[in-house]
């Protein structure tokens, strides 16, 4: 006869397993760039354009904010605002990527490629 403590503790092990595995997943997928990034809101207003490596930990960086964009010099211990230079030109309309084809498109491709001619 089976006890009910030893399915109860078979049953949250691997519940217990399932979980860090699918937190293990996450974590993956975060690290490799697979998860969306989530942001707070008004993140547009405020974006690196551009950045340069003067020193081990320092950097000259270019904020774009509404209506200017900003040279600043980033340390360890603190942001030196250094030049102010006026806002970029907005781009008409960012082009669109264009979307892929479905599944089934793409696996006729690969077996018209593989067919010998």
């Amino acid at each position: 006869m089976v006890s009910t403590g030893s399915v109860l503790t078979q049953v949250s092990s691997v519940l217990a397993v399932i979980i860090l595995l699918i937190l293990a997943c996450a974590w993956l997928a975060k690290r490799l760039g697979f998860a969306p990034k989530t942001g707070k809101r008004g993140q547009h207003e405020l974006a690196i354009s551009a950045s340069c490596q003067v020193g081990q930990r320092e950097r000259v960086v270019i904020v774009d904010v509404q209506d200017a964009r900003l040279v600043l010099g980033v340390t360890a211990q603190q942001i030196t605002h250094l030049h102010t230079l006026p806002p970029s030109p907005a781009q008409e309309k960012p082009e669109e990527p264009q979307p892929a084809g479905d599944f089934r498109q793409v696996l006729e491709l690969i077996k018209r490629a593989g067919k010998p001619k």
